[in-house]
């Protein structure tokens, strides 16, 4: 199926936005393992957004992990530290959602909703003025 390049963009933004209403209303209840996997996919959704419109090839969650770092942060777009944040969230989403009697704390999480908040609105502007 062919879609239209701006309306992908645009779609996947709004899954990353979904993603984090989805985390804060999981912190609330103190899900924190759920919380790690919204946040994490959150800010998945936005870079495959900026890479839709970059008409950047990445198919696995490694191969976009690799290309984030290739595409934005060595290019000096996005900082060694949002790069590490992103790597931090896919390895809390890793273990959060398949290994065992892994439990997240809100001291661990709670936390990292305000920086992915951060990280989907600076995806968004790189996405603006491009």
């Amino acid at each position: 199926m062919s879609y239209d390049k701006a309306a992908l963009v645009q779609y996947r933004l709004e899954k990353a936005d979904k993603s984090i209403e989805e985390a804060l209303a999981m912190a609330e209840m103190e899900h924190w393992n759920t919380v790690a996997n919204r946040l994490y996919y959150a800010c998945f959704y936005a870079i495959t957004a900026y890479f839709a419109q970059q008409e950047v090839k990445a198919i696995t969650h490694k191969g976009i992990k690799a290309a984030f770092h290739q595409e934005l942060i060595k290019t000096g777009l996005i900082s060694l530290e949002l790069g590490k944040f992103y790597t931090d969230l896919f390895n809390k989403r890793q273990e959060a959602d398949y290994q065992d009697f892994v439990e997240f704390t809100k001291a661990t999480m709670e936390p990292l909703l305000a920086e992915a908040i951060l990280f989907v609105e600076k995806i968004k502007l790189l996405i603006e003025n491009k």
